[in-house]
């Protein structure tokens, strides 16, 4: 890594530490523990399925606290990047400086408001549906303890292929544990992970990659049929179950427009078993149809039943959004309850 890529990294990893001296206490205990594992093997540069050193973790995890300790209460810093200082959130701009060092960047707000941060090595760069531009990154520079696989800003689509390995191993590796027969163990046993387990994680990776692709695309499309007003809603309900709700609609939307008639079409069990192993929380909640539609798949190797419960389902995922701003409109920050209760109505499921 050259000197310019290397003083380029250590600010957004400053602001990548900023970022989790803020939120990583937002995690339960179990969760935020697998999460810095994980952050511990990609800091330091360890194979995925190396045995972690338990003192060195230890060591590590005591210092990352004390280092975030430190930054409490500090503001993301700027960007300087070739003479030219840059807002961290302004994402168009810092790209288009960032281009001739083969980087990509993201910053934005995760679940809750969170902002996250991330610098990687620019793979691929591509404009799709003439509105949104899609970059692929490889190799991560600088991340912050969450690290989505994918994620969209304004009209730009970052898919991030290492995070996204890195996501499935802790799936599969967590799953290996007891080996559940579930819909995540389907989907790992439709790959050679016992014989070949780089081979299986890369071609795992490949078809996950095109799903988060249409996840992606399908959120910036439901971006502009909400509007504006549907970030502005979320901010007043930001931390409350209503918040949960509304970003589980939100993604019912684009997989409704884009990833679920593309599973469905391509008939690729993998990617079918994976995608319903990881509708969880909220968004399974509030799908219970789906579900029962996978199960009678399941059952009789008929993939009717889900392609008639996703037939429209877009439209009726956008009308229940739509119906959420209306009442945000007309009762702001105090309308969280409100909204909490006209979604398990409309859902016709009991609160979780």
């Amino acid at each position: 890594m050259n000197h310019s890529i290397e003083n380029i990294r250590q600010q957004v990893q400053h602001n990548c530490h900023i970022a989790d001296a803020k939120h990583a206490g937002d995690f339960g205990m179990c969760t935020y523990l697998l999460k810095m594992r994980e952050f511990f093997r990609w800091e330091k540069g360890l194979d995925m399925h190396a045995v972690l050193p338990k003192e060195a973790l230890g060591d590590w995890l005591e210092s990352r606290e004390k280092l975030w300790e430190s930054l409490q209460g500090r503001d993301y810093a700027g960007l300087h990047i070739d003479d030219e200082e840059y807002d961290p959130f302004d994402v168009r701009k810092v790209n288009r400086a960032l281009e001739p060092h083969g980087l990509v960047y993201s910053a934005g707000l995760a679940n809750g408001a969170r902002a996250n941060f991330f610098l990687g090595e620019l793979l691929e760069r591509e404009t799709a549906d003439k509105d949104f531009v899609l970059h692929l990154s490889g190799r991560e520079y600088a991340r912050c303890l969450s690290a989505p696989p994918a994620m969209s800003a304004e009209k730009n689509v970052f898919l991030r292929r290492e995070a996204l390995a890195r996501y499935l191993w802790e799936k599969y590796e967590t799953w290996g544990w007891n080996r559940p027969d579930n819909a995540l163990g389907r989907a790992f046993e439709c790959y050679d992970f016992s014989t070949d387990t780089e081979a299986a994680l890369e071609k795992m990776t490949d078809a996950e990659m095109a799903a988060a692709r249409e996840h992606e695309l399908g959120e910036c499309q439901a971006s502009n049929l909400l509007g504006p007003e549907w970030n502005e809603m979320l901010l007043d309900l930001s931390l409350s179950p209503a918040e949960l709700m509304a970003r589980a609609v939100k993604d019912h939307i684009a997989d409704g427009l884009r990833t679920l008639p593309r599973l469905l079409e391509e008939q690729n069990p993998a990617s079918l078993h994976f995608y319903l192993g990881n509708l969880t929380g909220m968004r399974r909640h509030l799908y219970p149809e789906l579900c029962a539609a996978y199960d009678r798949w399941l059952t009789g190797d008929d993939l009717s039943p889900m392609l008639e419960v996703v037939k429209g389902s877009a439209e009726r995922w956008l009308s229940l959004a739509r119906e959420m701003m209306e009442v945000h409109a007309r009762l702001g920050v105090g309308s969280a309850e409100t909204l909490r209760r006209l979604v398990l109505e409309r859902c016709a499921v009991e609160a979780p």
